[in-house]
């Protein structure tokens, strides 16, 4: 599977939470409209950096203790990065950061829309990542 770097220069555009948490990407293409349109989807807890490199544990469906992650609207993604078996790890311009590895029993992240080849992260995590 491809490492999403065309998620690089992207900007966070919406966030919800139900019993998932949601963060849209995009990205324009002055010449040809967007170039990214992309939605994340988390389904199982993840670590969350906020700018002052305090890290917070979230649970989607936990309610207001997902409110660090408000934060993240309107920030824009400097460096993505897939560790170990497909552990997601982004980093923002404001120098925030979010982390969601592998579960061993759950699909843990989901990567879909135009600019981007679609990921699913299953149980226990994926092999073979490589660079576009």
């Amino acid at each position: 599977m491809k490492v999403p770097t065309a998620l690089i220069g992207c900007h966070v555009g919406r966030t919800a939470f139900d019993y998932q948490v949601r963060l849209s990407f995009s990205a324009l293409d002055p010449d040809e409209g967007y170039r990214v349109d992309a939605e994340l989807v988390i389904e199982t807890p993840f670590l969350l950096g906020d700018r002052d490199g305090e890290w917070h544990e979230l649970d989607p469906g936990a309610g207001s203790s997902l409110a660090p992650a408000l934060d993240l609207f309107g920030r824009t993604v400097t460096a993505v990065e897939i560790r170990g078996k497909g552990a997601l790890h982004l980093t923002f311009d404001d120098g925030g950061q979010l982390h969601v590895g592998p579960h061993p029993q759950y699909e843990s992240w989901d990567l879909t829309g135009t600019g981007v080849e679609p990921i699913t992260v299953g149980p226990s995590g994926e092999t073979d990542w490589q660079l576009p």
